[in-house]
């Protein structure tokens, strides 16, 4: 039996407009890229948003600049700060019956990102998704050493709600890397 759900954020439960991808693509306009909305998610998605940064330039020019990839990576923080301003996230359809109906049967729910807590803060603050009642446990970006592909945001769900052994754990997202 299930004993742990992990739930990607973005795109998954959250309804964010895809302002983050939207913000990472508009940079890397603004960084002189000729790239699509497209690509961007598709080299990006899922990812701490600096290793997206840099995946993407990877793919279009077969190699990292890491001056050029900080500097597009500020400059997206900048103009995400400024999306958010504005921004009201929504709950995706269904998102929060599914989380009552799993913590209903003792299953814990997990949120997991590649943001930064800060911005993952922020969204489940304006949905009002709060910790023990909505959900059991946020993993960030900022909480581990390894991002998505790698487990180590499951993992670090699973130490935080007591799951031992990953054949008891279910991982829900939208993007391949999740």
């Amino acid at each position: 039996m299930i004993q742990l759900v992990v739930f990607d954020m973005a795109g998954t439960t959250v309804d964010e407009k895809n302002v983050v991808y939207k913000t990472v693509h508009q940079a890397l306009l603004r960084g002189g890229l000729d790239v699509s909305l497209e690509t961007v998610l598709w080299h990006g998605a899922g990812k701490e948003k600096f290793q997206a940064i840099k995946d993407i330039l990877q793919h279009l020019q077969g190699q990292v600049d890491e001056t050029v990839a900080k500097a597009i990576h500020r400059d997206f923080e900048q103009l995400l700060d400024a999306a958010y301003a504005v921004l009201q996230p929504e709950p995706m359809p269904g998102a929060e019956q599914v989380f009552s109906s799993l913590r209903a049967r003792g299953i814990k729910v997990a949120l997991d990102t590649g943001y930064k807590r800060l911005v993952a803060e922020f969204l489940l603050n304006r949905l009002k998704w709060t910790k023990g009642a909505t959900y059991d446990v946020l993993i960030t970006a900022d909480d581990i050493e390894n991002g998505r592909p790698h487990p180590d945001m499951i993992r670090a769900a699973m130490a935080a709600c007591g799951v031992e052994d990953p054949k008891y754990v279910a991982k829900v997202g939208d993007s391949a890397i999740d």
